[in-house]
């Protein structure tokens, strides 16, 4: 497999292209577990029917993380977003279907799943790392996200990647390893069905599977008339602030600035923002925090040039500011993930 060692900005928010099959797929295991009632519920809340939903190929992300949200409030498995994972199948993902019949090997499919939110779906930016005989996948939780949320998140992307991954192969897949950073609980659908050592505490969320396994041959047979491939049409307006901000830095736009600039009020920017799940700090957090790692992982200025880069006027600021978003000073937050 090719080593693209890295960090991957993939998490989406608010109004950003989310893939439909995800949506669809949740709001069906919503109704299996929880029962008709509470899917209807949640279909009306986010808009949505389920004819129309069944046209669509991409929702917004805070519909599906809205959906994701009913499930794991409503359930009272601390497993349940292992269990939705696993319900994932081949055929229902309509969006990435087309690229992967052009693949021949399992390593492709999930490159290009990491590189393709957009297509494939991703609540978290993620580092990609290797050891001797190991891919990993690193969660980083630059949105602070509440911990059981962003658990339940990442056991279900863990069992829906290694679900899928054994329904394109013809030979058995298990995970080595998953970290969570949360103590110790019990576990035993997640640890059967991955077949994985699950190891707590440690310093981030992540995933371990053997190198060799990704260059297994794809046996999986597609359907003669799958679809020509399709991308989301048009940028949605999360993307748009994102992108004023990352203009702006290293002092972005104040709120006032950007509201003038769409044509539209203080107040409902705050609401439209607000409608989409986030806020203006927490889109500026998110773009100072993900530059902030890209400038520490390359290791070629101190943490004093990184502050100053960022916009701080006091690196003591950007040192808390940074351990606030990540949990861990700058220093240490390098040091942990070059040592891998």
């Amino acid at each position: 497999m090719q080593r693209e060692l890295g960090y991957k900005a993939n998490m989406m928010v608010g109004d950003q292209c989310y893939p439909a099959f995800e949506l669809r797929n949740l709001l069906s295991f919503i109704t299996q577990h929880l029962g008709g009632s509470v899917a209807a519920d949640t279909y009306q809340k986010i808009g949505l029917g389920p004819q129309e939903l069944n046209a669509m190929q991409f929702v917004y992300v805070w519909q599906v993380e809205f959906a994701m949200e009913v499930l794991r409030t409503s359930s009272k498995d601390p497993e349940i977003g292992a269990r939705l994972g696993t319900s994932y199948q081949v055929a229902s993902l309509d969006v990435l279907l087309p690229f992967f019949d052009k693949f021949t090997a399992l390593n492709e499919c999930l490159q290009f799943v990491i590189k393709n939110p957009d297509l494939a779906g991703s609540f978290a930016d993620t580092l990609i790392r290797f050891d001797e005989t190991k891919l990993w996948v690193r969660w980083v939780n630059t949105g602070k996200v509440d911990a059981e949320k962003f658990s339940f998140q990442f056991q279900h992307s863990v069992c829906a990647l290694l679900g899928v991954a054994r329904q394109l192969v013809d030979i058995p897949i298990n995970i080595d390893e998953i970290h969570f950073a949360q103590p110790q609980c019990d576990m035993p659908f997640l640890s059967h069905e991955t077949g994985a050592n699950i190891i707590f505490d440690c310093d981030f969320y992540e995933w371990g599977i053997d190198i060799a396994l990704l260059s297994t041959p794809l046996a999986f047979q597609f359907e003669q008339n799958t679809t020509d491939a399709i991308v989301p049409d048009g940028v949605s307006f999360i993307d748009k602030v994102l992108n004023d901000i990352r203009l702006g830095m290293p002092k972005p736009p104040k709120l006032e600035q950007l509201a003038e600039k769409q044509h539209m009020s203080d107040r409902s920017l705050r609401r439209k923002l607000s409608a989409a799940g986030t806020s203006y700090q927490k889109l500026v957090d998110q773009v100072r925090c993900q530059a902030a790692i890209n400038l520490i992982l390359a290791d070629e200025l101190t943490v004093e040039e990184i502050s100053e880069a960022l916009g701080y006027g006091d690196v003591s600021h950007f040192r808390q500011s940074f351990k606030h978003w990540l949990g861990h000073p700058p220093g240490h937050f390098l040091r942990i993930n070059q040592a891998n």
